[in-house]
């Protein structure tokens, strides 16, 4: 039986032209911790977690992603989104799968929000069955490192987005779980993974 539901939990977030979004290549840089289930399947579960950052998303692959939201919605984003690659996700303790955007935000006191997006793994079982789960075939993280500990955020493994009334933000809807939750989360370089 299936007890995923779509819920009323969204969370917004701006596509703002201050967006730290370089394009570069920059050190990579390894972002480790534990996702907690809240509800659904994975509801008070653990299982480890790795962003490898390569590098930024830029301002016109950002600016790429809204027009395509604009136009064509959902489908239209996901077509963007293969073209590009901005490091790798890695759920658990599989290989993980293409991390296709990684926007970069300052915040206050020298922290940063990285906001992921990426096109999820949609089984063959939801293809072959028709789960509305698979009308669900994005993934988003929203993480905020900051400089002296204490990182956490956010993981929606089966999301869709859409753009809000205002035409400046994005509404991320998740499937049936409350988002997990990513905590302990620690910031390494590729020469140095021990830490900070």
């Amino acid at each position: 039986m299936c007890l995923l539901f779509s819920i009323a939990v969204v969370t917004l977030f701006a596509l703002a032209p201050s967006a730290k979004a370089q394009g570069d290549r920059v050190e990579r840089r390894y972002i480790t911790g534990t996702i907690l289930g809240v509800g659904g399947r994975l509801g008070g579960r653990t299982r480890p977690f790795e962003l490898i950052v390569n590098r930024y998303s830029t301002q016109e692959e950002v600016q790429r992603l809204n027009a395509a939201l604009q136009s064509g919605g959902q489908d239209e984003v996901l077509r963007a989104l293969s073209g590009m690659d901005a490091g790798r996700i890695r759920i658990g303790t599989g290989v993980g799968i293409t991390a296709n955007a990684i926007i970069a935000t300052p915040q206050e006191m020298g922290a940063v929000k990285l906001m992921v997006l990426y096109r999820r793994d949609v089984s063959f079982f939801e293809l072959r069955a028709g789960t509305r789960s698979a009308d669900y075939k994005l993934g988003y993280a929203e993480i905020y490192l900051r400089p002296r500990g204490n990182s956490d955020g956010t993981l929606i493994p089966a999301a869709r987005v859409r753009l809000a009334r205002d035409g400046s933000t994005w509404e991320v809807e998740d499937f049936g779980e409350f988002p997990a939750r990513l905590m302990g989360l620690q910031a390494h370089s590729s020469r140095d993974r021990r830490g900070l």
